[in-house]
């Protein structure tokens, strides 16, 4: 009995011992992937089918998503713009550039945060059972929006949109 028990055990914690990083997101599952899946808009009949331009390969059709264009849609702009910043918004870019811009922050963010999730797994790749090492790994940098509320309110903010005292 204390045999099977050892042998347990010692499964146990060589099984603790593999690194899954952060967040291991494959699934285990033979079902589809409905990240594969990629959702087309609806086709449309042209009114007239003798005026279709050449097909060109490589190149977008109507039914092609374009991520860029719905985003702006979503958050209430206009595709046709593009990327350009429109005249009515130049008070918000300098207001929010008014201590510099760092023209490659997203680099210096990942280069940073690489940094400190390798100074974050130095021991957690030892562990008895597996658990989610990313709130472990964060969990510092994680907002209490109760301890924030209440902060606020303390300082005499107004707080309309979160729940009131009981």
């Amino acid at each position: 009995m204390s045999r099977i028990l050892a042998l347990i055990l010692i499964t146990a914690c060589v099984s603790a011992c593999a690194n899954q990083g952060l967040r291991d997101l494959r699934s285990n599952s033979r079902g589809p992937d409905e990240f594969i899946v990629e959702p087309k808009a609806e086709l449309q009949t042209p009114d007239d089918l003798t005026a279709l331009p050449t097909p060109t390969p490589g190149q977008g059709n109507l039914t092609d998503v374009d991520p860029n264009s719905d985003a702006v849609v979503a958050l209430g702009g206009r595709p046709s713009q593009g990327t350009a910043i429109p005249a009515s918004d130049g008070a918000l870019v300098t207001a929010a550039s008014r201590f510099g811009v760092t023209p490659d922050i997203r680099q210096d963010l990942a280069r940073e945060d690489a940094e400190f999730r390798r100074r974050q797994s130095r021991f957690t790749q030892y562990r008895l059972f597996p658990e989610d090492l990313y709130n472990r790994a964060y969990r510092r940098q994680r907002l209490d929006a109760e301890a924030t509320a209440d902060l606020w309110r303390r300082a005499g903010a107004k707080t309309p949109s979160y729940p009131p005292l009981n």
